[in-house]
């Protein structure tokens, strides 16, 4: 789950370089153009912040000189959109969730796991908290439980824009504090210790695939998803470019599917009339025959 662009003021050491809000108009302009984030004169602060680095790093003097840099190198600005994303999430993040996924979803795809494959996105995914989350949901609390994972073809994919969280949702090792949320049955089960590290365990990580994905790009899936997440994604985006990305969200999923946002999410447009609330913030897809 990417959190664009936090409120991090409070926090932000102060720079020796200041962005001038000309420059701070044009670097949102590219923001928005190439990942339809939003950027309010109100982050300029942030902005400054977070590209300070970038500018150190290519040994540039002032926001001018790094302007005219991402304006003709493509690799730049991507790693500028990644500077100025702030990947925050936490395992069972909005537990009911994750409640509504073990009790109503996942027998539903135990059943659905006989006849055919099973299909499961985390678009936003970050450091891969809530895919493996969703994972462990369907594994169960013990190895006779997820028993029909392996009966089954069961795959779960989880996509950022970001390499760097990307690589941390692949290598899939947390910190004593990051498991602190999940439940002890599943941290026994589907966490092995490594030192004062925790690896998701092979049957966790063998269900997952991780890939770098700008959500406004194209999608290479040819498989429509019985199960989407994306949470805390859209809030970032202005009104026409939420409504598109749900309407494709729509039509990648299977017709029972079910949509999952974030807690201060809704969906707008075309979306808004192809699913039903079924809790909070958890929409299904009419299931047409």
């Amino acid at each position: 789950m990417i959190d664009a662009i936090e409120g991090e003021a409070d926090s932000i050491v102060a720079t020796t370089v200041e962005l001038p809000p000309r420059i701070f108009s044009r670097i949102a302009e590219i923001v928005r153009r190439e990942a339809r984030i939003e950027l309010p004169p109100s982050k300029i602060t942030l902005v400054q912040s977070r590209l300070a680095r970038r500018l150190r790093e290519r040994q540039l003097e002032s926001f001018g000189d790094y302007i005219a840099v991402i304006e003709s190198d493509a690799e730049e600005r991507a790693a500028m959109i990644i500077a100025l994303t702030t990947n925050h999430t936490h395992f069972f993040r909005e537990n009911h969730h994750f409640e509504h996924l073990r009790e109503t979803v996942v027998p539903m795809l135990r059943e659905r796991a006989l006849r055919g494959p099973v299909r499961i996105w985390s678009a936003g995914c970050s450091s891969g908290q809530e895919i493996y989350s969703i994972a462990m949901c369907l594994l169960g609390k013990d190895r006779a439980s997820a028993e029909w994972l392996n009966r089954g073809d069961v795959k779960l994919l989880a996509t950022d824009l970001s390499p760097p969280v990307v690589e941390a949702t692949r290598r899939a090792v947390y910190s004593a504090d990051d498991i602190e949320p999940v439940p002890p049955a599943y941290r026994r089960r589907w966490l092995l210790q490594e030192e004062d590290e925790f690896a998701m365990s092979p049957e966790a990580r063998r269900l997952v695939t991780a890939r770098v994905l700008n959500l406004f790009g194209p999608w290479p899936m040819t498989r429509q998803y019985d199960v989407i997440f994306c949470r805390n994604v859209m809030i970032y985006f202005d009104a026409l470019a939420k409504a598109e990305l749900e309407a494709r969200f729509v039509e990648m999923l299977t017709p029972g599917g079910y949509l999952y946002v974030g807690h201060s999410e809704r969906l707008i447009g075309p979306a808004a009339g192809s699913m039903t609330p079924c809790g909070q913030t958890i929409y299904v897809k009419a299931n047409r025959r």
